[in-house]
């Protein structure tokens, strides 16, 4: 993938494990890990591996391939009690601030914006009229990723 040619191989995987944290982060902020989020998840990978930031089309098609999979992997492997998956995840993601830092402060920008919209999509697709528009107080604390660095341009 070009935009993480100079990444390590697993600082790359660590990049497409962050949708996969992402998802379980949001979705369990609440204690319950919804179906209708983790299918938002899919479902938003999916659309963003064709229709979103040209630079990160290919990204979000090697994520997508792989994220169903990955995420019920994570499930059996992180703790079941809420606090200790949310701070196992939370340090896992924090990991990415090195790896953003060594993107370029264009790509690096990209990336951590597309993170945190992905978060902020999926806390919105469990809650509100019809199951959209709103987020719950725990989805909405974790949405913003504040265990992220952000990067401006």
């Amino acid at each position: 993938m070009e935009l993480l040619k100079n990444l390590t191989a697993e600082e790359q995987q660590q990049m497409k494990d962050a949708i996969a944290y992402i998802t379980i982060l949001v979705a369990g902020a609440d204690g319950n890990i919804d179906e209708k989020e983790l299918s938002a998840s899919e479902k938003l990978a999916q659309i963003r591996s064709f229709s979103f930031h040209s630079e990160l089309k290919e990204f979000y098609q090697e994520v997508n391939a792989e994220l169903s999979e990955q995420v019920q992997k994570l499930i059996t492997e992180l703790p079941d009690e809420v606090d200790a998956r949310q701070q196992a995840i939370s340090t896992e993601l924090e990991k990415l601030n090195a790896v953003l830092a060594k993107l370029s402060l264009h790509h690096g920008h990209i990336f951590y914006d597309s993170f945190v919209s992905f978060a902020k999509h999926v806390a919105k697709s469990a809650g509100g009229f019809i199951g959209f528009m709103s987020v719950g107080a725990e989805e909405k604390k974790v949405a913003e990723l504040p265990m992220l660095t952000p990067i401006a341009e």
